[in-house]
């Protein structure tokens, strides 16, 4: 079975610019009839169906975010009746209420297809075997990944999160050549492993890793560490789970599955639409979900679109790799600070590891920013002078990226708690009224 449907992934733009454009109109036409909350949102705006005649017509649609999610808990976005829905996911409602979704059949299969895309762009096929490590349940990740694995026609070892160290035997007595995780999990996945001394037993070839922000420094260094390849997937409950893009051989950005997902890029504070190449926020339009489409969902996530033919031959729309979420943005002392720049300026440093927090408190009106950052164990042994100066150096450097002089802890390999699932960076210790 091919999976790398190229009569999809190497349309010209016109035809797939037709393509999402018949698909549009049926789902406009779909959530208008069957969803109150859409049609009435439509009729404040004075948007009928029939006005939606194309893409071209995206921007008069209304915007939907996730607290209309939560407004209508549980089922009040569902486009078909629960007789028809097979499976429902639901964060975990830390902030609030959960944001539950639901899928038909024909939902499944489509994410099944997704996610078996986004293995063959990592150059995995029926003959590998490929351990998930993401956590099953109502979290879309562990069984997004592992029906996506099933489709293709691959082993899949349904591992799940914790034990690391049964993980890894596992890793060696099954061969496993595919590994699906958090970059968090797998940054401590390749501890365990160099602690075990079994790199060379690990058939390990590529892996695909998301539900959490991760920077380029961080996948080469995990590369170098396995003598893998490492692959940015990503995806959203909200539009379907993992599968909705994935970065190819080439690196140079997530290619969109577009005849399932309609994309935009628009400016978190004015809404407007923006060019390729120019970053903000990732907005999705479902155009064959039948549980519970969605029109123009704000991800909140922070990147950048282009439509630019890739090297690796599929020509559907790359995001470029993601430079945070407009609602994890800390403002300090007037700065926006991503955690991602931080990271970044970390790893650009010979001696630091991926592993650091982030800690913020208020000391009277004054904001104050410490970073904590494991290095390598010999600078704890050298003459302390040197701790000193990679302490400068790494002070030094992120006050670059972010404007804004940090204090910095150095402290011992694994000091800082590790996470078989998406990492805290940030501790946020201010109180806001």
């Amino acid at each position: 079975m091919a999976i790398w449907n190229e009569a999809k992934e190497c349309m010209s733009r016109d035809e797939m610019s037709a393509l999402q454009s018949a698909r549009l109109k049926k789902i406009v036409n779909n959530v208008y009839h069957n969803v109150e909350f859409y049609r009435k949102k439509m009729q404040q705006c004075g948007i009928e169906p029939g006005d939606i005649n194309g893409i071209e017509d995206l921007k008069n649609l209304p915007f939907t975010t996730k607290a209309d999610l939560r407004d209508n808990y549980p089922f009040g976005l569902f486009a078909v009746p629960k007789s028809q829905i097979v499976r429902i996911h639901a964060s975990s409602g830390t902030t609030g209420k959960s944001t539950v979704v639901g899928y038909t059949r024909k939902d499944i299969d489509t994410w099944c297809e997704c996610v078996a895309r986004c293995l063959t762009m990592a150059g995995l096929g029926k003959d590998d075997v490929i351990q998930v490590a993401y956590g099953y349940g109502l979290f879309t990740g562990g069984l997004g990944a592992h029906y996506g694995v099933e489709h293709l026609g691959a082993t899949v070892v349904p591992m799940s999160t914790g034990n690391t160290k049964k993980l890894v035997n596992m890793m060696i007595d099954f061969g496993v050549t595919g590994l699906m995780c958090t970059p968090s999990y797998l940054m401590h996945i390749a501890e365990v492993i160099e602690e075990m001394g079994v790199r060379d037993q690990i058939k390990l070839r590529a892996t695909l890793n998301g539900a959490e922000p991760w920077t380029e420094e961080m996948r080469r260094q995990v590369e170098e560490k396995l003598g893998i390849q490492a692959f940015d997937i990503y995806g959203l409950s909200e539009i379907m789970g993992p599968g909705v893009a994935n970065d190819c051989i080439m690196h140079s950005g997530m290619h969109v599955f577009e005849d399932h997902f309609l994309p935009e890029i628009i400016d978190p504070n004015t809404c407007e639409s923006l060019d390729d190449n120019v970053t903000g926020e990732l907005v999705f339009t479902s155009l064959t979900k039948e549980g519970m489409p969605l029109l123009r969902y704000r991800t909140r996530d922070l990147t950048s679109l282009t439509h630019e033919p890739c090297e690796c031959g599929r020509t559907t729309a790359r995001l470029s790799r993601f430079k945070g979420r407009s609602d994890d943005m800390l403002i300090i002392r007037g700065v926006n600070v991503f955690p991602s720049q931080i990271e970044a300026a970390l790893l650009s440093i010979n001696g630091t590891t991926p592993n650091y927090q982030i800690i913020v408190d208020r000391e009277g009106t004054l904001d104050s920013l410490q970073v904590r950052v494991e290095v390598e164990e010999k600078f704890f042994s050298d003459e302390i002078r040197e701790l000193e100066k990679l302490t400068k150096q790494i002070s030094h450097t992120i006050q670059q990226a972010i404007g804004l002089a940090t204090q910095v802890k150095l402290v011992e390999p694994k000091t800082i708690e590790r996470s078989d699932g998406k990492a805290k960076r940030v501790i946020d210790n201010r109180k806001f009224d």
